[in-house]
């Protein structure tokens, strides 16, 4: 049990580093081409919009904690 929450800390840690370092990943719809294909005609990809990239799930929730905290603040 001790093994799996320190497994799990360890991954949780490495994640946020990723996300610190790294905060734009390849799209997951068009795997980073920009476009995608459907009914035989290329398109742009409705996701990322063409840019190739997406914000981490990790690095969204950041953000808004960041802006959560911030308007508080205020």
């Amino acid at each position: 049990m001790l093994a799996a929450c320190a497994l799990l800390v360890l991954a949780l840690g490495c994640y946020a580093v990723l996300c610190a370092v790294k905060p734009f990943a390849l799209c997951r719809k068009c795997r980073g081409a920009g476009q995608i294909e459907r009914f035989r005609k290329v398109r742009t990809c409705p996701r990322c919009r063409g840019h190739k990239l997406r914000l981490r799930i990790g690095r969204r929730a950041h953000n808004a904690w960041r802006r959560t905290y911030s308007e508080g603040a205020r």
